[in-house]
């Protein structure tokens, strides 16, 4: 009494199937890596010899022509502290200061001294060498 069967099982595994995944998922990743940038602001900034990349909740961005924003919303230089203390209520977060390189010292000062007495830590965002 011989039975066999109609169908065989052959084992060989198909990797084509696994590496389309890989090759998509590779193509995932190397694409949203790009978007790490958060300002949405154009300034020219400083180069540095090295930098950390930091998790901020409150940026503010300084423009050439002295004009402060608050995560991407324009404010009066007399009004950054009020704006600033409100996008950090309830949070103890990084204040990232995004300043382009030919403004003066005296206003990247400025801002960092209002973060410091609403006791947040200051960050200055530098492009990498």
């Amino acid at each position: 009494m011989g039975l066999s069967s109609k169908f065989k099982v052959e084992p060989n595994f198909s990797m084509s199937s696994m590496t389309d995944i890989v090759f998509l998922l590779l193509i995932f990743f190397m694409l949203t890596s790009n978007f790490i940038t958060p300002s949405g602001l154009q300034v020219d900034l400083p180069s540095s010899e090295s930098t950390v990349v930091e998790m901020q909740q409150v940026s503010v961005t300084i423009t050439k022509d002295l004009t402060f924003y608050v995560n991407n919303k324009e404010v009066s230089k007399a009004g950054l502290k009020t704006e600033l203390r409100s996008a950090l209520t309830g949070k103890k977060g990084v204040v990232a200061i995004h300043v382009d390189k030919t403004v003066p010292t005296e206003e990247l000062i400025f801002v960092a001294g209002i973060a410091n007495a609403l006791e947040a830590k200051v960050s200055v965002v530098a492009k990498p060498n």
